[in-house]
């Protein structure tokens, strides 16, 4: 007899059936990227803050602190969690107001989204860290 139970799965399995589907990886990806910008909002405000202090700070700010590589990664990491957060976002209302709600559908905007966020990210990394 065949149980209708539910069954525990290991973190392995969960993620590889997980991560065959783009839809899936869009959804877990749009929560990380959410984390991203949550605890990197009070870097980058203390860095605004610094900036606007007077003349003389945000030339340290822009000279000193901006000349460093990590302080130019961590906000590319926070503009490229924004870029994500939005396209998924956008994404999302197309999905609330009933636009590619099915299967196929569903999985042709989610890679849709991906290839333009990685498009995005990749024109943010340029002018963020290499330019």
């Amino acid at each position: 007899m065949k149980s209708n139970r539910p069954v525990n799965l290991s973190m392995g399995q969960v993620l590889a059936v997980n991560l065959r589907s783009p839809v899936a990886i869009a959804s877990i990806l749009h929560r990380v990227s959410g984390i991203i910008i949550f605890l990197l909002i009070p870097v980058l405000l203390w860095l605004l803050q610094g900036s606007l202090a007077s003349p003389e700070r945000f030339a340290y700010v822009h000279d000193q602190i901006f000349g460093n590589l990590l302080v130019r990664l961590v906000v590319w990491a926070f503009v490229a969690g924004l870029i994500y957060h939005l396209i998924m976002g956008i994404k999302h209302l197309l999905g609330d107001i009933g636009f590619a709600e099915g299967l196929q559908s569903g999985r042709a905007a989610a890679t849709t989204a991906l290839v333009l966020s990685a498009i995005g990210i990749v024109a943010s990394f340029i002018w963020l860290v290499v330019l």
